[in-house]
């Protein structure tokens, strides 16, 4: 936990991320003031010591720190623009933590307005699911500049094992999040090709899982993701297939912007798409990697395919 001295702070966003990360901030000692669209998610922050907020421009009007948890780029503005929103609530001076996965444009754009506005922006995306945001071992990315950086550390470390300091310019931290989250992605569908294949040898994926991690690819990656494939643990989604498909879509915008050809990332999408299609928004992103063995199953038992 953070040794942080004790400051008045606001979190918007208590989603599936975001409920966990603030209470680690009250259970900190920190003055916290907290709002949710769903005004009903606020009540547990508010029990453990948490104030609550009825607009975000009131959340953070005597906040030192705001920190952003929200599900995308358009959640995000509508909670920073206008009348009741971030920008208007935030005192001079005041440091937007803004820790959710958006398009490196939308960053870039947010702090223009908050320095127009004589306030701090850090982008500070993670990596982790929400058992690691309640553990306070999330791994925490940042961007923006360096006093800005060295002034919200002291409260990311009660939120992630590790801080790393990414650029200057506020659209690094989530051009490096989007490119990490492809990356899994794309380890996830090799996963799921090799069980797949591996499979019809008549070798078990837990198998294959213990090789793979006890030789060639131990990671945490590997081992996380390839046990959800194995245990087919898909429900309720930790991440949702929804929210990788913005992603990878985001990271697509990046790299035709920089005229980089993705050919993974095209067929990354394609998978996202029909898993979406034949699972429904709401399946863990992870279950990409189990399509493979069920168009295997499909062609070898076609009257069993659903």
């Amino acid at each position: 936990m953070s040794t942080a001295v004790p400051q008045a702070l606001a979190f918007v966003g208590l989603g599936s991320m975001g409920a966990p990360m603030a209470a680690r901030l009250v259970a900190a000692g920190h003055r916290v003031t907290v709002w949710n669209r769903s005004a009903g998610r606020t009540a547990p922050l508010v029990e453990a010591g948490a104030s609550a907020a009825a607009t975000p421009a009131a959340a953070v009007a005597a906040a030192q720190i705001v920190f952003t948890m929200l599900a995308d780029d358009a959640a995000l503005d509508a909670v920073a623009s206008g009348p009741d929103g971030l920008v208007a609530g935030m005192s001079p001076g005041a440091l937007h933590v803004s820790m959710s996965t958006i398009a490196p444009a939308t960053a870039e754009r947010l702090a223009a307005t908050h320095a127009a506005a004589g306030q701090a922006y850090v982008a500070a995306p993670v990596f982790g699911r929400p058992p690691a945001a309640a553990a306070g071992a999330l791994f925490i990315l940042a961007s923006g500049a360096d006093a800005d950086i060295a002034r919200a550390a002291p409260l990311l470390a009660a939120l992630g094992q590790r801080l790393f300091p990414v650029g200057s310019a506020p659209r690094q931290a989530n051009v490096v999040k989007l490119a990490g989250n492809f990356m899994i992605m794309a380890a996830t569908e090799a996963m799921g090709e090799a069980m797949a294949v591996a499979g019809q040898a008549g070798i078990a994926p837990a198998t294959l899982l213990e090789v793979f991690t006890g030789t060639l690819f131990d990671s945490p990656i590997t081992r996380n993701y390839g046990a959800m494939l194995v245990e087919e643990r898909f429900h309720p989604a930790g991440f949702s297939a929804a929210l990788g498909r913005k992603d990878m879509r985001l990271f697509a915008e990046v790299a035709a912007a920089a005229q980089v050809p993705a050919p993974f990332l095209t067929t990354i999408e394609a998978q996202l798409a029909a898993l979406v299609a034949r699972h429904g928004p709401d399946i863990d992103w992870a279950a990409i990697g189990a399509l493979p063995a069920e168009a295997a199953r499909a062609a070898h038992h076609p009257e069993n395919d659903a």
